[in-house]
């Protein structure tokens, strides 16, 4: 089957420029003087481009207010940074080469701050070495700076998001060429995995076929257990496509008839508490409420302890990010925020489900990306 080609236009120059001004002035109401971007997904947010992270120091300087950003690169990596715009985005390109010091280049365009944010996953080595050069500078998350930006999805990121959904929705459709009695999990998972980048993902980033009792573990993977009849299968698979955005969607499956006696009705609670969630969605409301939603239904039918996982997580150029469907998180939802729906109920030892959605928040709901039905998929044998 040849690969099929998804077509959501990566950020024009516009955008990105209004990506990185808004993140100077985001530093600057957190009253930190610079963010310092290593390579990753926020990387890729605010120049198009995730680069690599390697023991020579790469990193995107952000100073707080209007000042012109100025990108640290190794020489020898700047080839890879030539699809990114520099001159229309107003990014000083600052090369070294080994033997200079990078971070005393970094201190330099600093100056004399007194705060820095570091991206939440450079390296130690590199947050280290920025430490050693402005040791006067406290250093803090820039994390809790770029959530504000990254949390709500413009139009191109929903568009972007949606292409992803729809392909991994055409994926789950052809579960029933696959997943059959006699057929290991690794196997099922290897044909799914090729399914998704037919589908034009880059990547499969993860395909969990989780059989029978592997059901009962929410991030269990694949396996070499034979697939038996009237086992109660769950799916979970997801992956980037070209623009970076990602899938991610869990449907559960029977092959033959469910075995254990008690899967038809904990499923139908399972089907009442993931619509609920979804049904709870809309500007203004908490996240910890979406996930109240959902849990009531599960721990009112007697399944409170089998739901062992928050009801969702933030997607977009990460496949977890910001917002967090979980207890404790008062943080209201806003229009242009995604983030899954997946409520589980899980058996020990015996089986498990997991239904799950993106979902986007509209101006007065929630638009889901993923349209495969709900219900337990019961699978000829």
């Amino acid at each position: 089957m040849s690969r099929r080609s998804l077509h959501t236009p990566a950020p024009d120059a516009a955008t990105l420029r209004s990506r990185l001004d808004r993140a100077g002035t985001a530093a600057a109401d957190a009253g930190t003087d610079a963010l310092l971007i290593a390579p990753g997904s926020d990387l890729r947010y605010l120049v198009g481009q995730a680069g690599g992270s390697f023991e020579r120091l790469t990193t995107l300087v952000v100073p707080a207010g209007d000042a012109p950003p100025a990108l640290v690169v190794p020489k020898l990596e700047l080839p890879g940074y030539s699809d990114v715009p520099t001159d229309e985005l107003g990014i000083d390109v600052i090369t070294w080469v080994d033997g200079d010091d990078p971070y005393r280049l970094v201190a330099d365009r600093l100056g004399a701050p007194g705060r820095v944010a570091v991206s939440d996953m450079m390296a130690a080595l590199h947050v280290l070495g920025v430490r050693g050069a402005v040791p006067g500078a406290e250093q803090v998350l820039a994390g809790q700076v770029l959530r504000e930006l990254r949390m709500r999805k413009d139009a191109a990121e929903r568009a972007a998001l949606g292409e992803a959904g729809a392909a991994i929705d055409r994926v789950h459709a052809r579960m029933g060429e696959w997943l059959r009695p006699g057929r290991t999990e690794a196997e099922v998972g290897a044909d799914i995995t090729a399914a998704i980048l037919e589908e034009g993902h880059t990547s499969a980033e993860f395909v969990i076929v989780g059989s029978g009792p592997n059901g009962a573990s929410p991030h269990h993977d694949v396996s070499d257990r034979v697939i038996e009849p009237g086992d109660v299968v769950v799916v979970d698979i997801g992956g980037p496509i070209p623009e970076g955005y990602n899938s991610d969607s869990t449907r559960t499956y029977a092959v033959g008839e469910p075995r254990d006696p008690d899967v038809a009705a904990t499923y139908a609670v399972l089907q009442r508490a993931q619509q609920a969630a979804v049904d709870a969605v809309r500007p203004g409301v908490s996240a910890e409420s979406v996930d109240a939603a959902a849990r009531d239904i599960i721990a009112d039918a007697g399944f409170g302890d089998r739901f062992i996982h928050r009801t969702g997580h933030g997607i977009g150029l990460d496949v977890h990010e910001e917002p967090y469907i979980v207890a404790g998180n008062e943080l209201p939802l806003e229009e242009g925020m995604a983030f899954s729906i997946e409520p589980g109920i899980y058996t020990a030892g015996h089986w498990g489900a997991r239904i799950e959605d993106i979902v986007v928040v509209t101006a007065d709901g929630a638009e889901s990306l993923n349209t495969r039905p709900h219900e337990l998929v019961v699978l000829d044998r």
